[in-house]
């Protein structure tokens, strides 16, 4: 019986699989939305989503909990990718993302089948969008 055991393994061990959730949450903090497969995208959308809920009350306590679940980082500058800014992941989602859902109760991303495969093993290929990036 699966008592009490939630989320996909998708075939990692537990330390891969917390650094692929981090490197994807920080890549879709950065760049507003990222390519994926279907079951990692339905996980990531379970990890950052209490992300930015956290990022939202904007304490200190809020941005100690973001960090030690996200790590961080800085951002690369999407003019030359080799600098980098000195904005970091998290203060981004502090000063940028966060004020957009303030009046928002929850739902700040989605995710969209494309209709495209990966070529070696087929598997479905999925765009997480953090849900006002069009704007």
């Amino acid at each position: 019986m699966r008592h009490l055991v939630c989320g996909r393994r998708l075939s990692r061990t537990a330390a891969h699989r917390r650094a692929m959730l981090r490197n994807l949450a920080q890549s879709l903090f950065e760049h507003g939305q990222v390519r994926t497969t279907v079951p990692k995208a339905r996980e990531l959308v379970r990890f950052v989503e209490p992300l930015i809920t956290l990022a939202r009350k904007n304490t200190l306590a809020a941005r100690r909990t973001v960090i030690a679940r996200l790590r961080d980082r800085l951002m690369t500058n999407p003019k030359e990718p080799e600098s980098l800014l000195d904005d970091t992941v998290v203060q981004k989602l502090f000063k940028d993302i966060a004020p957009r859902y303030v009046d928002r109760s929850g739902g700040y991303t989605r995710i969209i089948k494309t209709a495209e495969w990966r070529l070696g093993d087929g598997g479905d290929i999925a765009l997480v969008q953090l849900v006002d990036f069009a704007d």
